[in-house]
């Protein structure tokens, strides 16, 4: 099995763990190939018998099995950009804080490493969004796993963002910004926002404004088949779009559209990281005096 593994900076409490899980897939038969910054991090700790091969962001060529993120669900959402249109399987290992996505514990590296080896993990198809434009905004890194969002760049005005589903007008919103959601996403921005929970294999997009300007106006969920694009205008002329972290500026005379991916996501998870268990974990669902 070849394996590439990702993270950004990791504390450095964190490195030699890291080590010895290199070492354990190389010991169990597994080939690593190692993201240069994790590399670069770890390499004075790496013994002469840990050979690793190093990438950068290219890896369209590369014949890899599966990919590991070190980190949080930030980390994870980096991977989109690296594997672009491959569906490579992807575990989430989380050093971070919340870990939707990335949530099988740091500390069982040594369990993830047989369980990974001996193939017993779950692969579940999460939904991509993909980003249509007439202007070259994103470059070839057109997917969000999480979501599609349109701000206002000032912080003084709303703006004013037409929408429509396939070419017809569904409202306008005079809001800070505009949510487009897939089903993994709706625990993000958009459910702090005031949008609903979707389970991760409903065919659905959630569309939600951000500080509304008229309290009737709700989120609202549409079908994944649906084509989503917008008209922006503002006080200001400049505006921001971002595909889960990543933002661009640009001008309301700009043409931006967004649709379901041809392709998913796979992730990995493990027996235990069932979505109930992960929203009862992570929203402290339950967790009442009451129930002591």
């Amino acid at each position: 099995m070849r394996i590439a593994i990702y993270s950004r900076l990791l504390r450095n409490e964190c490195l030699p763990s890291v080590v010895k899980l290199v070492s354990l897939f190389q010991h169990k038969g597994a080939e690593v190939i190692l993201h240069v910054t994790l590399f670069n991090q770890i390499k004075k700790l790496l013994k002469k018998n840990l050979t690793c091969k190093v990438y950068d962001q290219n890896l369209a060529q590369e014949p890899i099995e599966l990919m590991i993120s070190i980190g949080g669900d930030g980390t994870l959402l980096d991977t989109i950009t690296l594997l672009k249109n491959r569906e490579i399987p992807v575990l989430g290992i989380n050093t971070g804080r919340l870990g939707f996505l990335a949530n099988a514990p740091f500390e069982n590296f040594e369990t993830i490493a047989s369980n990974i080896m001996l193939q017993r993990f779950l692969l579940e198809k999460r939904t991509l969004i993909e980003f249509k434009s007439n202007v070259d905004l994103f470059g070839t890194d057109i997917w969000a796993l999480n979501d599609f969002v349109i701000h206002k760049k000032e912080s003084s005005s709303m703006i004013t963002i037409n929408t429509f589903l396939n070419g017809e007008f569904l409202n306008t919103y005079w809001a800070d910004g505009l949510i487009v959601s897939t089903p993994t996403g709706s625990t993000g921005y958009s459910l702090s926002c005031g949008g609903p929970i979707i389970f991760p294999h409903s065919a659905n997009l959630v569309i939600t404004p951000i500080a509304p300007h008229n309290l009737n106006v709700r989120p609202i969920v549409v079908s994944d088949d649906d084509v989503i694009s917008f008209e922006v205008e503002g006080r200001v002329n400049s505006f921001l779009a971002s595909l889960d972290s990543r933002s661009v500026p640009f001008e309301s005379h700009i043409e931006m559209a967004v649709k379901r991916a041809g392709h998913n996501f796979i992730l990995v998870r493990f027996n235990e990281d069932n979505f109930l268990n992960t929203l009862r974990d992570k929203l402290s669902w339950g967790n009442d005096s009451r129930n002591s």
